[in-house]
């Protein structure tokens, strides 16, 4: 494919620097960037894009001079997003049913929809249009599956599980295990039934490994335009509000009530039963363990505003030097008292 950047800023609302009639061939990193292509930068990588080898740079419209031909936009990440699909199209994949797929009785299927080898679905699955389920796929009854869905290899959504609209689920993860729910009676474990759902909105991106848990009754309920990492588990009666982000290693205990636009980063958890605020975000390695109200930012295991934990390890770092000081102290006290 060959575009000229004068193509190129139609497409992303942007304005040209230098050649316009430049052609471009490709897109990629600053450092992989060749003669043809195009990349993109933000501060403080501006200078380094300046001296890399692409044909030209998509940068913020706030910049002015710039040392090689550009394309001036609002959002160069998003710039970059548009042109990464239009030069990187997906793979054709072939509608139908493959001959080796399972389909169970009154299984519905809208048009355009993609079912590849040795996938299993079971009775009652409703498919949406344009929908695609690549192989070794396991879809239990009852669920329910939205319009332009794509779920990748060796995923499993268990029974009455429902999954919305232009929804990503990566490969090997598992929608609808059953939640971690135990009665102890005379020191044995006796399962709970877990007998409620998974309900994922639409535009909600699953990573790959992920465990999202049913309710024990009700439902565990992913909110619209959510977006979870790679190894990420929702417990059993999880309910996220819309568009949160649930970076890697994150686990999330039953019965949290999370608001809208919630960032847990990686490797942080979470208490059961508890509510989290609207815009809250927990850094890495964070665990709130009680309620955390809305407009948070917080840090450290239990979970305490950000600043505060700053400080906090700060004094820590001290510490080795505030025992030496300890000791000197109480070696003079000694040598000052009286025998």
């Amino acid at each position: 494919m060959k575009k000229t950047l004068a193509e190129i800023a139609a497409l992303v609302n942007g304005t040209v620097i230098g050649d316009a009639d430049r052609e471009v061939t490709g897109i990629t990193n600053i450092e992989d960037a060749g003669p043809g292509d195009i990349t993109f930068a933000v501060p403080p990588h501006l200078d380094k894009a300046a001296k890399c080898a692409a044909v030209a740079v998509i940068i913020p419209d706030t910049m002015g001079d710039f040392p090689k031909s550009a394309i001036r936009v609002t959002n160069p990440r998003m710039a970059f997003t548009t042109l990464l699909a239009l030069f990187t199209p997906k793979p054709a994949i072939p509608i139908g049913i493959h001959p080796t797929a399972v389909l169970g009785t009154n299984v519905k299927l809208g048009t355009a929809v993609a079912i590849m080898a040795h996938t299993v679905i079971e009775d009652n699955v409703q498919i949406g249009n344009n929908t695609t389920i690549y192989s070794h796929t396991y879809i239990g009854r009852d669920v329910t599956v939205g319009d332009d869905t794509i779920i990748y290899p060796n995923v499993t959504v268990r029974e009455t599980c429902h999954i919305g609209n232009r929804v990503i689920v990566q490969s090997g993860a598992v929608i609808g295990s059953d939640g971690f729910g135990f009665v102890t009676v005379g020191g044995r474990h006796q399962k709970v039934p877990q007998v409620g759902n998974v309900i994922i909105e639409d535009d909600v991106e699953i990573g790959a490994n992920c465990c999202l848990d049913r309710a024990t009754t009700g439902s565990t309920i992913i909110g619209k335009g959510t977006k979870i990492d790679n190894l990420v588990h929702l417990a059993h009666n999880v309910v996220t509000g819309e568009n949160c982000f649930f970076v890697a290693l994150t686990g999330i205990a039953g019965s949290t009530k999370i608001g809208n636009n919630v960032t847990f980063a990686g490797q942080s958890g979470c208490n059961g039963h508890i509510t989290i605020g609207d815009n809250c975000v927990f850094a890495a390695r964070t665990a709130p363990i009680n309620d955390i109200p809305a407009n948070s930012f917080c840090a450290g295991f239990p979970a305490r505003p950000h600043q505060e934990w700053l400080r906090s390890e700060a004094a820590i770092s001290h510490l080795p030097e505030l025992v030496k000081k300890i000791r000197k102290l109480e070696q003079r006290l000694t040598q000052l008292e009286p025998k």
